[in-house]
C-alpha cells in the first residue's frame, strides 16, 4: 500500500501536467489510442519473454511518433491515429494468438496493478516522472503557444511539427507509467478527465495545471484509501471519483449560467 501511494502520487502529478496539454490540444483520442497500442506492445514483450512494460513503452513511443509524422495538425489527426491504432492492435492480436501460455502480466495492464508495485517499480516511476516533468518545463512556452493556436505559432516560425512529435513522445511515456495505476482501458480517468475539469474552472494555464494535478492527486489517494477497506479494484474507485467531480462541475456551471441575469 505504501508503494501504491508513492507510485500513484508520481503518476497523478505527471498525468495532471501532461494531460492538461492533451486536453488543450484536443488530443484525447491520441492518448486513448496510445494506451491501446501499448497493450499490443506488452503482448509482444510477453511473446519474447521480456518485461511487458518495456514492450508497452516501445510501442507507445513508436506509435506516438508515427501519429505525429502522419498528421501535421494536432486537431486533424483522427484518420492517421485510427490507421496506426488499427495496424498495431492487429499486431497485438497476432502476438496474443502466437503466445501458447496465459499472458497474465499483459492482461494485468488492462485494468492496472497498483497494489502489486514493488519498490523498484516506484523508483523507475520516479525517475521517468522527473524526466517527463523536466522535458515539459523546457517545452512549456512553445508548446503552450502551439497548443492555443497552431497556425499562428507556425507563422511565427515555431517548429510545430517537431513540437507535436516531442509532445506525443511525452504522452506515450506518461501512458506507459500510468497504466500500472489505472490500466490501459481506464487511462482517461487520470490523463483526460482531471484536465478537462481544470479547463472548465480555471482561466489561466498555470492555474489549470495546478487544478489538474490537485484533482488527479485527490482522486488517486481517495481510490487507494477506500480500496484498503473494500475488496474492489482501485481503478474503479479512481474512475468513479473523478467522473463524479466532472458531473458536479458541469452541473454547478450549468446552474450558474441559468442564474445569470439576461441582458437586453
Amino acid at each position: 500500500m505504501r508503494h501504491a501511494f508513492e507510485a500513484g502520487t508520481i503518476v497523478a502529478i505527471v498525468a495532471g501536467v501532461v494531460g492538461y496539454f492533451v486536453v488543450l490540444r484536443r488530443s484525447s483520442f491520441a492518448a486513448h489510442a496510445l494506451s491501446h497500442i501499448g497493450f499490443a506492445g506488452a503482448a509482444g514483450a510477453v511473446l519474447l519473454n521480456l518485461n511487458p512494460l518495456l514492450g508497452l513503452l516501445v510501442f507507445t513511443t513508436g506509435g506516438g511518433i508515427a501519429m505525429a509524422g502522419l498528421g501535421k495538425k494536432a486537431a486533424s489527426r483522427d484518420v492517421q491515429i485510427g490507421t496506426v491504432l488499427a495496424f498495431l492492435l492487429g499486431l497485438g492480436v497476432l502476438f496474443i494468438s502466437l503466445y501458447k501460455g496465459y499472458a497474465t502480466e499483459a492482461y494485468s495492464l488492462l485494468f492496472g496493478e497498483i497494489l502489486g508495485i514493488s519498490g523498484g517499480d516506484v523508483l523507475i516511476t520516479l525517475i521517468v516522472g522527473v524526466i517527463i516533468l523536466a522535458a515539459t518545463t523546457l517545452l512549456y512556452k512553445p508548446l503552450l503557444f502551439a497548443s492555443l493556436d497552431e497556425d499562428v505559432a507556425e507563422a511565427k516560425g515555431l517548429p510545430t511539427g517537431l513540437l507535436g512529435a516531442l509532445f506525443m513522445v511525452l504522452v506515450a511515456v506518461t501512458t506507459s507509467i500510468a497504466v500500472q495505476v489505472i490500466g490501459v482501458l481506464l487511462i482517461f480517468a487520470l490523463l483526460v478527465t482531471p484536465p478537462a475539469i481544470a479547463e472548465r474552472i480555471s482561466r489561466r494555464p498555470a492555474q489549470g495545471i495546478a487544478w489538474s494535478i490537485a484533482i488527479a492527486l485527490t482522486t488517486t489517494w481517495f481510490g487507494l484509501f477506500i480500496s484498503y477497506y473494500l475488496p474492489y479494484p482501485v481503478s474503479f474507485f479512481i474512475t468513479s471519483a473523478v467522473f463524479l467531480i466532472y458531473l458536479v462541475t458541469r452541473a454547478v456551471q450549468g446552474l450558474r449560467k441559468r442564474s445569470l441575469p439576461v441582458q437586453e
